[in-house]
């Protein structure tokens, strides 16, 4: 497969560049051991492990938005946590010039038994916002999240739905040039969605880069230009947006016929 070449409206380094990363996993364990890796090294597989990824290879530009397609299992969201420095690439490697604000697993880390107002400011400091602007934009993360009634409940006593709205409005708010995003848009209600809808736009008006995981193809047509079309841990397609998916959409379409 030939990689899609730069835009020509995206300048300077990429902000994400993959050469030959791939991944494997243990069919009985999330993923291999250190141990294993010193002792066997780079490449070498067990019978019983499988390559969740395999040659993954592409840039990604400063203010780029890109969409991610393929069936569930194929490798999509651990591409997002390659990238988020969640999991190490077992071949290649996976480089990110610039900070990451991961919407990925959006309620995790959160600590159950501190408050909301406390959970703010633990998750939005370990993402290095400082006290100074968490502060600052204490009341609108709040306000966003619609929870001005809650800031002092525990945060297990939250609904699914506010708790996502509180994750949300904290990780959508830091200051990083690249935002991850793994499915967040499909969660809850439809006014929230809109919410979600503008903050994505105003974030992508300031230029930040997007990669955006989806199974909606109209949140990817609405905010990606690139597609990367992921097949069995294989990067399979790489082009614009419409064109990724209309190829997803036609192999779709075989697999139901056959």
């Amino acid at each position: 497969m030939t990689q899609s070449p730069r835009p020509a409206d995206f300048l300077g380094q990429p902000v994400i560049s993959a050469r030959n990363a791939g991944i494997a996993f243990h069919k009985g364990r999330r993923h291999r051991s250190l141990r294993d890796l010193i002792l066997r090294g780079q490449g070498a597989l067990r019978s019983e492990e499988f390559w969740g990824l395999r040659d993954i290879t592409f840039d990604v530009y400063p203010g780029e938005c890109v969409g991610v397609v393929g069936r569930n299992g194929q490798g999509k969201s651990t591409l997002l946590k390659l990238i988020a420095g969640v999991l190490l690439p077992d071949r290649g490697e996976v480089r990110v010039n610039a900070g990451v604000a991961p919407l990925i697993e959006i309620t995790g880390g959160f600590v159950g038994d501190l408050t909301v107002r406390e959970n703010i400011g633990l998750m939005a400091g370990l993402h290095g916002m400082s006290r100074q602007s968490i502060a600052a934009r204490f009341d609108e993360m709040v306000d966003f999240a619609e929870v001005e009634g809650f800031v002092d409940t525990p945060y297990k006593h939250l609904s699914s739905g506010m708790k996502a709205r509180v994750a949300f409005a904290v990780v959508s708010r830091l200051e990083e040039p690249i935002i991850l995003v793994d499915e967040v848009l499909a969660v809850g209600d439809k006014a929230f969605r809109r919410k979600c809808y503008g903050r994505f736009e105003e974030l992508i008006a300031a230029g930040r880069t997007l990669f955006l995981v989806s199974h909606s193809e109209k949140d990817l047509r609405r905010f990606c230009t690139r597609g990367l079309y992921i097949r069995d841990g294989s990067l399979i397609g790489d082009g614009p947006m419409d064109e990724v998916l209309s190829r997803y959409a036609e192999e779709t379409a075989d697999r139901a016929r056959a």
